[in-house]
């Protein structure tokens, strides 16, 4: 691992009390920056702060909630002078097609999934706009096709995929790179809560040319990279960190 890429940068890491979430600010914090580590569950922001090696500092913020948010990204820009970096990990799911949807469940992964970038990126853009610095969203797999039984999340993670596109061609031009990360099956605590049948888990396997589970390092990996100057003229770009399901056509196997 590079030492010191961020060093004297800010992060900010939006739903950053487990997961990918948390192995992100872990990473950025173990390269130099200080991480602003955002999330709902103080505890689990404290338990991310607790096992990185580098400053993570803990903000309390509802990143579906605009004035909330909008203070969480102002604070921490007011205490630094600066944020470098903006990941918009923050996500959650619901299972089920639209007629078993509850419109609230409906409603509240829109507003998290969807609404939360938009809250999180218009509040950092003045501050990123600044130091040259970017954003990386992390929408899924799921946001290139539909699954079953996911049609709130794929609408969803379809929607930060054309989001990404739109920002990176509104700001590339003020210095603001945006760029998205697309895991499949990720050994996260929302998988687990989402995905609780055997069955399920060992298709995703067989499913996955890899053969298993994406961990949530591996994401934080290429999420640093597209805030590194290695990526430096990057922009726009969606990588599938999905152990290769984006190369397949979608058919079953024709030998075994």
């Amino acid at each position: 691992m590079a030492e010191g890429r961020f060093t004297n940068q800010v992060v900010i890491v939006t739903g950053a009390g487990s997961g990918i979430g948390a192995a992100t600010a872990r990473r950025f914090a173990a390269e130099g920056a200080t991480v602003v580590a955002v999330g709902r569950t103080e505890e689990k922001l404290h338990r991310t702060a607790a096992s990185a090696e580098g400053i993570v500092e803990v903000a309390v913020g509802d990143v579906s909630d605009r004035e909330a948010i909008t203070a969480v990204i102002e604070g921490a820009a007011a205490r630094h002078g600066r944020v470098d970096v903006l990941v918009n990990n923050a996500g959650i799911a619901a299972i089920g097609t639209v007629e078993q949807l509850d419109p609230a469940d409906w409603r509240e992964v829109m507003a998290v999934d969807v609404d939360g970038i938009y809250f999180c990126s218009r509040a950092a853009l003045p501050h990123l706009r600044a130091v040259g610095g970017c954003i990386i969203n992390v929408g899924s797999a799921s946001g290139f096709g539909g699954d079953w039984g996911a049609a709130v999340y794929n609408t969803a993670k379809g929607a930060v995929v054309n989001l990404t596109n739109a920002m990176a061609v509104d700001h590339g031009a003020e210095g603001v790179r945006v760029n998205a990360v697309h895991p499949s099956l990720t050994d996260t605590e929302m998988a687990a809560m989402n995905i609780d049948r055997e069955p399920v888990l060992n298709a995703f396997k067989e499913r996955i040319p890899m053969r298993r589970y994406a961990q949530p390092s591996e994401v934080a990996a290429v999420i640093a990279f597209l805030a590194s100057d290695d990526a430096s003229f990057v922009n726009g770009a969606h990588i599938r960190v999905d152990g290769g399901v984006g190369a397949t056509s979608g058919q079953p196997r024709f030998i075994f």
